[in-house]
C-alpha cells in the first residue's frame, strides 16, 4: 500500500473519531473536485458551494457507513452527485432556475492564438455550450463525458431505465454537436 493510500486512511480513521484536524485536511484535498463536480450539475457558483459544504457535512456525519470498498474520493463524490442532483431537482420543481444567456466571443488584437489557448478556448466552448442543453441532456452528458460514469450508474443516479440513459446520452451528444456546428457558422 502506498504512503498515500496509508495517510488517507488515517486520516478517515481520525475523522471517524471527529477530529477536526483531519475533517480540515481531508476537506483542504477534496474541496475543488468536489466543487467542480457541484458547479457543473446545479449551474450557479454560489448554490454549488452550499450543495458542497452539505455534502462534506453529510460524509462527516455518516463516516461509519464508509467501508473502504471505493477510494473516500470516489464515495464523497456520489455524495455531492446525488445532493447536486437532489438540490437541481427542487430548485426546478419550484421554477427558480434562472435562463443563461451565454455570449461566447473571443478576440486576440494580433490574430494569433497559442494552441494551448485554442484548445482552452475551445473546452470553454464546449463546456458553455452544454449549459444551453436541455436539463436532462446536460446532466447526463455531465456525468457521462466529464466525470466518467457509465450507462449503468448513470441510470442509477438519474432514476431512469438503462435503455433510457443511452438514448438520453446518444441524443445530447447529436444535439450538442448541431449547436456547436450552428456556433461555428455564426
Amino acid at each position: 500500500m502506498s504512503q498515500s493510500n496509508v495517510h488517507n486512511e488515517l486520516l478517515i480513521e481520525r475523522c471517524r473519531k471527529g477530529d477536526q484536524k483531519a475533517q480540515m485536511a481531508v476537506y483542504k484535498a477534496y474541496y475543488a473536485a468536489m466543487y467542480n463536480t457541484a458547479v457543473r450539475i446545479v449551474k450557479d457558483p454560489y448554490e454549488a458551494e452550499d450543495v458542497m459544504q452539505e455534502s462534506f457535512l453529510a460524509a462527516f456525519t455518516k463516516i461509519d457507513s464508509f467501508k473502504g470498498e471505493v477510494t473516500f474520493g470516489a464515495w464523497l463524490k456520489r455524495i455531492v452527485i446525488n445532493n447536486s442532483i437532489q438540490h437541481y431537482r427542487k430548485k426546478q420543481k419550484a421554477n427558480e432556475i434562472p435562463l443563461d444567456v451565454v455570449e461566447y466571443r473571443v478576440e486576440d488584437q494580433e490574430g494569433f492564438v497559442p494552441d494551448h489557448e485554442l484548445t482552452n478556448i475551445k473546452a470553454q466552448k464546449v463546456l458553455q455550450t452544454m449549459k444551453m442543453l436541455k436539463d436532462n441532456y446536460r446532466v447526463a452528458l455531465t456525468l457521462f463525458l466529464i466525470e466518467g460514469y457509465d450507462y449503468e450508474e448513470i441510470s442509477e443516479i438519474m432514476d431512469i431505465s438503462y435503455a433510457n440513459c443511452r438514448t438520453t446520452i446518444s441524443r445530447a451528444k447529436e444535439k450538442l454537436r448541431q449547436n456547436l456546428n450552428a456556433m461555428a457558422y455564426e
